[in-house]
């Protein structure tokens, strides 16, 4: 445990039992596109990245363990993302990849979830995709960032009971922890209480309503979300969400060129 430190498992819950999040509300919560090798590979990628891309999430998406995860109406393609979440634990600004740990205050589990109808907007910022209230839940506890190794922790996806994913930052992550709070502090102060979501390994899918998605790892525990149907119809302003073949790419990995035929296919049908 780390100097300091009082705990190495900090978990919260309201007066009425339900749980909170570990953390509070952090000034930003940031995303990474592609960092395990495995997710690479399931995209038949002519080449693995060499350097990460990145995305924010608003705080707004923040929720915790065991809140329900709302689907909205008419769409299809809500899939769940297990993930590591590294709690930054004082200012960092440009700190080099020997120090980056330093800085890190803890480690929880996040479930990126996205909604891929709505892949077609924002031109690559993710934000009806992945910003949608309640899309980030984190828990169930944070762990202090002293307690644990960071290059050797194995994360697990269940969807009502069955292994869907499964990765290890020592063997299947392209770009380390360290790596990542470094990369983002060359140009973005990382403030404390900010949260950085360190990707997610192969097989991403969709679920449904009435499923449960569980994300676990042995050193923090279990963080479990129930799916269902948001309780309100969309209002009919903006885009709307509709199935494109990048849907069908990323929430399906279907090969890019059959998915614009099978989204194209679909399209003409309806």
């Amino acid at each position: 445990m780390r100097p300091g430190s009082t705990s190495a498992r900090i978990e919260r819950r309201a007066d009425d039992g339900t749980w909170l999040p570990p953390i509070d509300p952090p000034s930003k919560i940031i995303g990474v596109h592609l960092s395990y090798r495995s997710r690479c590979v399931e995209y038949q990628m002519e080449r693995i990245p060499e350097v990460p891309s990145y995305f924010m999430k608003p705080t707004s998406s923040l929720s915790a363990h065991e809140a329900p995860v709302a689907r909205p109406r008419g769409c299809r393609f809500l899939n769940y993302e297990g993930e590591f979440a590294v709690l930054i634990g004082r200012r960092a600004t440009g700190v080099a990849i020997e120090e980056a740990l330093d800085y890190v205050r803890g480690y929880t589990l996040v479930n990126d979830f996205g909604i891929h109808d709505f892949r077609h907007a924002d031109r690559g910022s993710m934000l009806r995709v992945k910003g949608q209230d309640g899309f980030g839940p984190m828990g169930p506890a944070l762990v202090d960032a002293g307690d644990v190794d960071p290059n050797d922790l194995t994360l697990r996806t269940l969807v009502n009971g069955e292994v869907v994913q499964e990765g290890n930052t020592g063997e299947d992550l392209l770009f380390s922890f360290a790596y990542q709070v470094a990369d983002l502090s060359r140009l973005i102060t990382l403030e404390p209480g900010d949260v950085i979501m360190t990707g997610t390994p192969a097989n991403s899918r969709p679920v449904e309503p009435g499923d449960v998605v569980e994300v676990q790892c042995d050193e923090i525990g279990t963080l479990r979300n129930p799916i269902v149907e948001l309780d309100r119809d969309l209002q009919p302003v903006g885009e709307q969400p509709q199935v494109t073949g990048n849907t069908l790419h990323v929430a399906l990995c279907v090969p890019e060129d059959e998915a614009e035929i099978v989204a194209a296919a679909e399209a003409a049908a309806s």
